[in-house]
């Protein structure tokens, strides 16, 4: 094990991902019913047109998304998913030559939007779904593995750890990390994401935070979702529309402790956030 992240470039379908200093990764998510923003990117130029926007904001990455997995939602079937996704991907791909990724556990949504032009994959389940693991390594596409317990129907409901939550997630992201390794998907195209309100308190949440550097002996690049979430909102009793002040201050920490990819609904205010903070973080460290 390594004990910082790499840096090393992510080689993602036609697309290089420089790593080197954090990035921004937009989400795009093209269901009814996802807890911010459900319903308004469903149509395919409505998409595009808030893809563009993102890409012009500063995106690295656009996410793409056709299964809400928000607390309690319902899981809908590959097919649906696909029906949702693949345009979109394809359309992104060929007209703004854009590094898509596409949040999915779904093995024949990884084929097909791998066929159709997507640059990675991001799996909240961590390819634990039945011919996920096979699905990502013929892929050939950089894998982005997230710690959860449980489903999206039932993670939220009294998640407990007989361990500290940052040990629980290291020992989970090691051995998802293994598995993929035995699976032939190699360690240079993991990406891991500690997993920011899926099956984890507020307190959860702040800790592991807190304590986010200490994933970083794993010697992978680091993800880091928090925007809009219910941690912001408990913490600071406002609305979902009304948590942009503090996502960013979350962003800021996360870079702080080691995260490169930053997955956010506000672009451009978070390219800002981001980048301000990385100039302060290297300050003095130029010869």
């Amino acid at each position: 094990m390594n004990d910082s992240p790499t840096t090393a470039p992510l080689h993602c379908g036609r697309h290089r991902l420089d790593l080197s200093y954090p990035r921004v990764m937009g989400i795009l998510n093209v269901t009814p019913d996802s807890f911010s923003d459900g319903g308004q990117h469903t149509l395919l130029d409505d998409a595009l047109r808030h893809a563009e926007r993102m890409l012009a904001e500063g995106a690295a990455i656009i996410d793409v998304g056709g299964e809400s997995t928000r607390p309690g939602a319902s899981p809908v079937s590959p097919q649906q998913e696909l029906d949702r996704v693949a345009p979109v991907v394809e359309h992104l791909v060929r007209e703004l030559d854009a590094l898509v990724s596409v949040d999915t556990s779904a093995p024949e949504v990884m084929r097909e939007v791998s066929r159709l032009g997507a640059g990675m994959l991001n799996d909240v389940r961590a390819l634990r779904r039945e011919g996920a693991l096979q699905a990502a390594a013929c892929s050939g596409l950089p894998v982005c593995l997230m710690h959860m317990i449980g489903e999206p129907g039932d993670m939220q409901q009294a998640p407990h750890y007989d361990v500290d939550i940052e040990d629980a997630v290291l020992t989970f992201l090691d051995e998802r990390i293994a598995a993929c390794e035995s699976a032939g998907l190699r360690r240079s195209r993991l990406i891991l994401d500690p997993g920011f309100g899926f099956g984890k308190t507020v307190e959860h949440n702040l800790r592991l935070l807190n304590r986010m550097d200490q994933l970083k002996i794993l010697g992978l690049p680091l993800l880091a979702g928090m925007s809009r979430k219910s941690m912001i909102g408990k913490v600071l009793e406002r609305p979902v529309e009304e948590r942009l002040a503090g996502g960013l201050a979350l962003a800021a920490l996360a870079v702080e402790r080691g995260a490169r990819i930053l997955r956010v609904h506000d672009v451009g205010p978070s390219v800002d956030a981001v980048d301000m903070t990385w100039a302060v973080l290297q300050e003095g460290l130029e010869p």
